[in-house]
């Protein structure tokens, strides 16, 4: 029975087990003789024989069980055992417990020589600790050689199990082995720390190279001290440097902080800066179109109006008419209170823009700009002439024969902003682009041919004649109608001549209502629409946007002939020469001729 199959406590479970009784190594150790001890068996003692009778028969002579290595190698461990001095007292002891032993067997009768052990006695002579189950072999025989002499070593062998080991000394059984690996559980890479600054700027430390600048001195030279004073100075200037460093990078950090809070405190809920009063001096500026509140503060701000955009969209905002300011030339004055400049712009007095009334000649256009530019008369009118290719006008308004001037009819009538230090041929070409604009937006090309004529050339030219002979929205379209029906071919009222006088005050530069029939007939300019058929060289004018709405949409009603009956602002059409003498004979009545 090994020890294994042993429960934990000191008493097997019967009396009659032949290990009842064993005190376990313990036990054992205190019948063991000391080294120094002689044996109390002798070498020549009797064997211990075995109880169960698997050994096949009792030995004598000290010889324990045949063939059992373990035994032999324990009885060859204490063979080896010195035999000294034998100690009297220990040799009536032993005599004593032999003498004990001896009456224990007769007295119970085992016929074993040591018997059954009884608390306080030890009684058999094998360790029942050991795994091998198997009963020890009395102390000092020379045990039997099974192998004929040979002594191998059973656990020398790489296949052999390990020797038994006392219970003291025994080992915690090898950990499995595991011949597969498990799968390594993923962790997430740490981030690599931050190295921190070793810079001796930053640490204060001495610069490592100044440590092989020069050779250490000899002990207790002065140039050792001198050196070493350097050095302090060296670091505590460095330490100085650096807190130097450090105190201006957190003073600009406070200063700028507080900077910044103050403009957010200032513009979140602080008065934005402001003149006083209505200013003084004249200044002009020139609002583009499109511009809004923050656009003009910025202009007014830079031409020295007001103190700050912000007080300006301020004052705008609490002005109920503040968002109808429109784009143009204001004349303002230098540091002026924001309110002050909001209302004078809404004043009609401040608005200086250059305006072009519809049906204006460009000789009107001329000699107005001249005065507002302060110029001397004739200068902006040569210049139109001189750059007239490079104001901006269309492919299809150039290189037209017996024209008076290029950009008739381009000069479109509108609103201009022109300060007095403008340039006359920045204001032309503003005018230019505009026309430009307003033309691209009835798509004149494709109009043309609906309507019977060559070119967009040609129905600006209508339109102008239809702005300089129409008085009203409708006498517009019946204007219109009255070109269009004296151009055609099969015309055989007027046989495809127009009539107009419009055309020979412009070729006179005049707006005279009486033209007499002498002139009318001697007159050879192409711009005689009395002698010559078909439309003028050109527009006769800068047509507004009802001329060209009526141009492109004219009646049907059959319109040939029209008269100013009172001369001014009356006009009357006819279908037929017999309506129209009846007119004419109205309007001599009307004007007493």
């Amino acid at each position: 029975m090994t020890e294994y199959g042993r429960s934990p406590g000191s008493e097997p479970w019967h009396p009659g087990d032949p290990l009842y009784g064993d005190q376990g190594w313990e036990g054992q150790q205190q019948q063991y003789p000391h080294p120094q001890q002689p044996s109390q068996y002798g070498h020549g003692g009797q064997g211990y024989e075995d109880p169960y009778g698997q050994g096949g028969h009792g030995t004598q002579g000290g010889q324990g069980y045949e063939g059992d290595p373990y035994q032999q190698q324990h009885a060859q461990q204490y063979e080896q055992q010195p035999q000294g001095y034998v100690d009297p007292q220990y040799q009536q002891q032993a005599q004593a417990h032999q003498y004990q032993q001896s009456y224990e067997q007769q007295q119970y009768g085992t016929g074993y020589q040591g018997g059954y052990d009884t608390p306080g006695h030890l009684g058999q002579q094998y360790d029942g600790n050991w795994e091998t189950g198997q009963a020890a072999m009395a102390y000092g025989t020379p045990p039997a050689d099974p192998y004929g002499g040979q002594n191998p070593d059973l656990y020398g062998t790489p296949e052999a199990y390990p020797p038994p080991q006392p219970p003291g000394h025994r080992q915690n059984p090898p950990e499995p082995v595991i011949d597969w690996a498990p799968e390594e559980e993923r962790h997430p890479e740490p981030e690599p720390e931050q190295e921190e600054e070793k810079h001796p700027f930053f640490t204060g430390e001495d610069d490592p190279d100044d440590d092989y600048d020069d050779p250490a001195p000899g002990r207790g030279s002065r140039g050792g001290d001198r050196e070493r004073r350097n050095k302090a100075k060296k670091r505590n200037g460095k330490n100085g440097v650096a807190c130097l460093v450090v105190a201006l990078v957190l003073a600009g950090g406070v200063g700028g902080v507080g900077y910044f809070g103050y403009q957010f405190w200032q513009g979140q809920f602080g008065e934005a800066p402001d003149y006083a009063g209505s200013g003084s001096g004249d200044v002009q500026v020139e609002i583009p179109r499109g511009a809004l509140g923050y656009d003009i503060g910025n202009i007014l701000k830079k031409a020295g109006v007001v103190k700050s955009v912000d007080a300006f969209v301020a004052a705008q905002s609490k002005n109920p008419k503040g968002r109808t300011i429109q784009a143009g030339v204001y004349t303002l004055k230098k540091e002026m209170s924001a309110e002050s400049a909001v209302s004078l712009m809404l004043d009609p007095v401040s608005q200086a823009n250059f305006v072009i009334p519809e049906g204006r000649r460009n000789t009107w256009v001329y000699d107005t700009l001249d005065k507002r530019l302060d110029l001397k008369p004739g200068t902006t009118k040569e210049i139109a002439r001189a750059k007239a290719g490079s104001l901006g006008l269309p492919d299809w308004a150039k290189n037209h024969a017996d024209v008076k001037d290029p950009l008739e009819g381009f000069l479109f009538p509108a609103s201009y902003p022109v300060a007095k230090n403008s340039k006359p041929e920045d204001a032309l070409r503003k005018m230019v682009s505009r026309a430009n604009q307003e033309y691209a937006k009835l798509d004149l090309e494709a109009k043309a041919q609906e309507l019977g004529v060559k070119s967009p050339w040609e129905l600006v030219t209508v339109a102008s004649l239809v702005q300089a002979e129409g008085k009203t929205h409708d006498d517009f379209r019946k204007m219109s109608e009255v070109v269009y029906n004296r151009l055609k071919p099969d015309n055989r009222e007027t046989y495809q001549l127009l009539q107009f006088d419009s055309t020979l005050n412009y070729l006179k530069g005049q707006s005279e209502i009486k033209i007499s029939e002498k002139e009318t007939r001697t007159n050879t300019d192409p711009y005689n629409t009395y002698k010559y058929k078909g439309l003028p060289p050109g527009p006769i004018g800068n047509p507004g946007n009802e001329a060209l709405a009526a141009m492109l949409s004219p009646t049907s009603d059959g319109w040939i002939y029209f008269v100013a009956t009172d001369g001014m602002n009356k006009t009357e059409f006819a279908k037929t020469h017999a309506d129209f003498l009846k007119l004419k004979d109205k309007f001599n009545a009307s004007t007493n001729q």
